[in-house]
């Protein structure tokens, strides 16, 4: 009987081979430049880590084991970011004296910021969330507020005004959505998801910004004020892989150096919209959402009882946890 060879076969064995050879370079040099890193750092005075970065990374970590359900696969993101943040030691652009201090300042925050996006790019169908009319009312709602308890509204400058807006047409085009029983087309899903990601990623800049104004947590005089700022980072790094996710979808409308861009924006507009629930709220869970929502945030601005940024990330991510036990609790009555 005559036998013939799979050249299929041959042909995987090499490449997995060739794979496994490419990964072991990359590991040999990472720990290399690890080693040459450590002795630098020893010589300098800049700290690459803080109880605050740590606390950023147990949240991040924490988060990234919960959606991926598979402790191999965090790991694979972890040596892979690991080698794609020592980018960050090349020499910047017009960087004509080279200063080491300043690139392994940068090297921690790197490589939590690639953990994120690449943590969000391999989950994508668990981190990419559903959204709905509920949420957009939600995201407008507080972005209202930051504009009210910032003072934006008293800002003579005319800039300023078509921002304002800007931002009133669209919070009273998701309000009247969620209000009313409107057909929700393609066109209107397109225009509340991109509102909610532009909203949210404003927000977490603004989140992360006012964050970082702490102070360093290993200088707090009490043990709560530290558990309080920790718990900030802690949460910070939970929700980086929805922000990074926020910002794959906003940056999706940007053109590419090399791409087609009618191609990537219909791909990027349809994405948006199969993400937006078609499905419409119950009017009364949009009005239980905005007294929850407009009563917290009166009390915060009256009494001034935490920071702005705490309170609007405190109410968008406590709102759809209450309303699902109120669901919960009524399946249970009937």
């Amino acid at each position: 009987m005559t036998s013939y060879r799979n050249p299929n076969h041959n042909r995987s064995k090499s490449f997995g081979t060739g794979l496994t050879l490419v990964i072991m370079v990359l590991v040999a040099l990472g720990l290399t430049l690890t080693i040459y890193i450590g002795h630098m750092a020893s010589l300098s005075n800049v700290k690459i880590s803080s109880i605050s970065l740590l606390a950023l990374f147990a949240g991040l970590l924490f988060e990234s084991f919960r959606i991926s359900d598979n402790w191999l696969h965090v790991i694979y993101k972890f040596i892979a970011s690991y080698i794609i943040s020592l980018i960050v030691f090349t020499p910047f652009k017009r960087e004509y004296v080279y200063n080491f201090d300043n690139h392994i300042e940068l090297w921690p925050y790197a490589f939590i910021v690639i953990f994120a996006f690449l943590t969000a790019v391999f989950n994508e169908d668990k981190v990419t969330a559903k959204l709905n009319e509920g949420i957009t009312l939600l995201h407008s709602l507080s972005l209202l507020y930051w504009i009210t308890d910032y003072g934006f509204v008293n800002i003579d400058h005319w800039f300023a005004v078509i921002l304002l807006v800007v931002v009133l047409v669209f919070s009273v085009f998701s309000i009247a959505h969620a209000l009313t029983y409107i057909t929700l087309s393609r066109t209107v899903r397109l225009t509340l998801s991109v509102w909610s990601v532009i909203v949210v990623v404003f927000l977490a800049i603004d989140n992360i910004y006012h964050i970082h104004q702490n102070q360093a947590i290993e200088s707090t005089k009490y043990l709560s004020q530290g558990l309080y700022i920790g718990l900030q980072f802690f949460l910070l790094g939970v929700c980086s892989i929805y922000i990074s996710q926020n910002f794959i979808l906003l940056f999706g409308f940007l053109p590419s150096k090399n791409g087609n861009y009618s191609r990537d924006l219909k791909e990027t507009k349809n994405e948006h919209i199969k993400r937006y629930s078609d499905r419409q709220v119950f009017i009364l869970h949009s009005m239980l959402c905005m007294i929850y929502a407009m009563t917290v945030y009166c009390l915060n601005y009256t009494y001034q009882l935490v920071p702005r940024n705490i309170i609007i990330w405190m109410v968008i991510l406590t709102f759809p946890f209450i309303l699902y036990l109120i669901e919960t609790t009524n399946k249970r009555k009937r």
